[in-house]
C-alpha cells in the first residue's frame, strides 16, 4: 500500500480536537484510514460489529472482497486458478509472485515431487528389520547412516 494523497480527519461536535489519519490506496479496492493512532490520540476506540468495514491486514498476496464474492491470489480470481492451474502451480504462484509457464513448472513438480518421497523411503527400513528384533548400536548406527545419507542427497539436489 502507498499513502494516498489525501488525508481524513475526523472531526468531534463536542468540542475536542480533530484528528487527522493518513488514507492509503492499495493496489484494488477501496483507499483504507489507518486509525492506528486513533486511541492515542483520541482515548477512543472504533465500533465495527463483525468486521464489515475493517481491512484486518495488508497482502500482497489475497484480496477479498465479500461483498462482491472476489477473492483474488496475487491478482487471479480463484476461479480462474481452479480451472486452469493445478495445486503445485498454485503454490509457484503464491511463492514468487507469478504463474509458472512451461518449463518453470515442469521444474518445479520435479523440485517438489523429489522431496515429498522422504516418507514413503523411511517406510523401506523398519520392514527390513525382523520384527522383535530389539534396538541395539547396530540400529542406531544404520538410522543415523540414513539421516546421513538422506541429507547428502537433499544438499546435492538443490538448485
Amino acid at each position: 500500500m502507498k499513502l494516498a494523497d489525501n488525508k481524513a480527519t475526523l472531526s468531534f461536535s463536542n468540542g475536542s480536537p480533530s484528528v487527522d489519519m493518513p488514507v492509503y490506496s492499495g493496489n484494488i479496492g477501496p483507499d483504507v484510514i489507518d486509525i492506528r493512532k486513533l486511541y492515542g490520540q483520541t482515548g477512543m476506540f472504533t465500533y465495527d460489529p463483525g468486521f464489515l468495514s475493517t481491512a484486518s491486514c495488508q497482502s500482497a498476496i489475497t484480496y477479498i472482497d465479500g461483498d462482491k464474492g472476489e477473492l483474488l491470489y496475487r491478482g487471479y480470481p480463484i476461479e480462474q486458478l481452479a480451472n486452469k492451474a493445478d495445486y503445485l502451480d498454485t503454490c509457484y504462484l503464491l511463492l514468487n509472485g507469478e504463474l509458472p509457464v512451461g518449463q518453470q513448472s515442469k521444474d518445479f513438480h520435479k523440485l517438489v515431487n523429489q522431496h515429498t518421497m522422504v516418507n514413503e523411503q523411511m517406510q523401506f527400513f523398519p520392514s527390513r528389520f525382523p520384527p522383535r528384533c530389539a534396538p541395539d548400536g547396530r540400529h542406531d548406527r544404520t538410522g543415523g547412516r540414513v539421516v546421513r545419507l538422506l541429507s547428502r542427497q537433499h544438499r546435492h539436489q538443490q538448485p
